[in-house]
Formats: structure tokens, C-alpha cells, sequence
């Protein structure tokens, strides 16, 4: 019965969020979750966007406060399970198509700003359909055992001898913006390499290749300054004034444009002072 999608159940009401919606609106467009729970030409959050990966195609879910086809039925602690233990209200496993690898560092505080935005959102009845997954893939049981083997929730903390904005960017690009679920190359079971962290990989979302982003000379963006980290992250423009391309053009236009100067300095302050990694050269990745 775990390996059916359940959905919200009925009961006593939901009590109401504690959260800053305000707040919240601002982390959810951080967090990238317009781009990926919201198919082309659909409402956005409803879900029903395609992720075309090695394993099979994943569809996104709905995500509004709809208690049928959504997580209206979902209290905060729901929220934060699924978060921060990749799992389900039913306690069924998440892939890890969703970034709860990363998502699990995000502090509290800001889950629950999230969760008093979507709830204040409106509910759209959309019936997102199962997964298309290649065997075995398709036993969601075995991500018990992945879990097990390869993942540890641990909320991000401040480094003491670093500086306030490095922290921030820390974590803006560790968790809430979780860069490396997207910039960093995995093994056959899906397993992102840590040792080459942020350095690109060939095989991206949808089998795109995504470029090296640390400050690598050679292959990453070491002769960047933070100006041009900066507005890339609101413009989507490269220091040759070619725009980027792909996924990420999407992800600038629904979520990182909107970052404020502060987190974009932040983010950029994080990406150069990081050590470089020699990843794939630039002139192959798709932007």
C-alpha cells in the first residue's frame, strides 16, 4: 500500500500557517519551484512538467492547496518531512528527482514561510499522471535503501570564519537554490560526486550538459568578476554578452532574476571564493 500515490486525507482542519506568505513567495521563486512544477502553458505550481532522465520520465506534482490532486490536505509538519526526509504524508519515499538531497539543509524558518505561501495560493485541480519509469527503477520501495546508502538530512549551518555574505551565499547555493543538484555530475544510481561539487556535468536535465561554475580558469568562470556573476543571475547575460540557454534561461526568468542584490552578491561571493575544479569545457555546455 506505501508504493500507491495516496492522497491528501480527510480529517480535522489544518491549522492555519504560522509562516510569512509575503516571505515565503520570495524563497518559493528562489527555490526554483515555479520552473519545475509548472508544465509549458500550464498554471503555474499545478504541476505536469516532464524531466526526461536516464531512469524514465518524471512528472512534476501539484503543489497548490488543492486536497484532491494537490497538498491541501498537507499540515507544515507534512511540509517539512517531505523536505527535509524526502518523504511522503503516507511515508512512502520521494525520489530524488525532487532536491530534497539539498532542500534538507534549508532552515525551518523558511519551510514554514513557504508553506503559508502555497496554502494562500489557489487550489487548481490538476491530476498530475504517475511517473514513466524504466524496471526497477519504478519500485519507489528501493529508495528506502538509496536513502539509506546515500543520504543524510542536515540543515546548513554559518561557518564562524566566514563572513556573513559568504554564509548567505552558502547556503543560498547548498540549499534553498540548491545549484549543485543541476551542476554537478552523478554516478550510474543517480548519486551526485561531491568531489567534483558544482564542476558541471554532460548529462543534465533533460541530457543537456550544464557548465562548470566554480572559479576554474580554464573551464569554469575563474575570470569572472562578481558584477558579471551578478548579472547573470538578474539577466541571464554572460560576460561575452551571449545569453544563456536552455533550463537555465527558464530558471533565471521565473526565480533567480527576482533574487535581491544582496543574495545575488552573496551567491557570487560563495561561487568565486570556492576551490576550482577542473569540469567540462565550457564551449560544451548547453549555456
Amino acid at each position: 500500500a506505501l508504493l500507491l500515490w495516496a492522497g491528501p486525507q480527510g480529517g480535522a482542519p489544518l491549522a492555519a500557517p504560522s509562516g510569512d506568505a509575503g516571505r515565503g513567495a520570495y524563497l518559493v521563486r528562489v527555490a526554483g519551484c515555479i520552473a519545475c512544477h509548472t508544465a509549458p502553458g500550464g498554471p503555474a505550481l499545478a504541476g505536469g512538467r516532464v524531466l526526461k532522465t536516464p531512469f524514465g520520465n518524471f512528472l512534476s506534482p501539484n503543489i497548490t492547496p488543492h486536497r484532491e490532486h494537490g497538498i491541501g490536505g498537507w499540515s507544515e509538519a507534512d511540509l517539512v518531512r517531505a523536505l527535509r526526509h524526502g518523504e511522503r504524508p503516507d511515508g512512502a519515499s520521494y525520489y530524488p528527482v525532487f532536491p530534497y538531497t539539498s532542500l534538507s539543509a534549508m532552515r525551518l524558518v523558511d519551510i514554514s514561510d513557504i508553506y503559508a505561501y502555497l496554502m494562500a495560493g489557489p487550489a487548481l485541480a490538476n491530476q498530475v499522471p504517475d511517473h514513466d519509469l524504466s524496471f526497477p527503477f519504478s519500485w519507489r520501495f528501493l529508495m528506502v535503501i538509496w536513502k539509506w546508502l546515500f543520504f543524510e538530512p542536515a540543515e546548513v549551518v554559518d561557518d564562524p570564519q566566514k563572513s556573513a555574505t559568504w554564509n548567505r551565499g552558502a547556503y543560498l547555493v547548498r540549499a534553498l537554490a540548491h545549484c549543485g543538484e543541476c551542476h554537478t555530475r552523478r554516478n550510474w544510481l543517480g548519486v551526485s560526486d561531491r568531489a567534483q561539487a558544482l564542476a558541471g556535468t554532460a548529462q543534465g536535465p533533460d541530457g543537456r550538459s550544464v557548465p562548470n561554475i566554480t572559479p576554474d580558469r580554464r573551464t569554469g568562470i575563474g575570470g569572472w568578476s562578481r558584477g558579471e556573476v551578478n548579472e547573470l543571475l538578474a539577466s541571464g547575460t554572460k560576460p561575452d554578452f551571449d545569453n544563456v540557454q536552455g533550463a537555465m534561461e527558464e530558471v533565471i526568468e521565473l526565480g533567480l532574476k527576482f533574487l535581491t542584490a544582496a543574495d545575488r552578491d552573496a551567491i557570487a561571493d560563495y561561487l568565486l571564493a570556492l576551490p576550482p575544479r577542473s569540469g567540462i569545457a565550457r564551449r560544451r555546455a548547453a549555456y
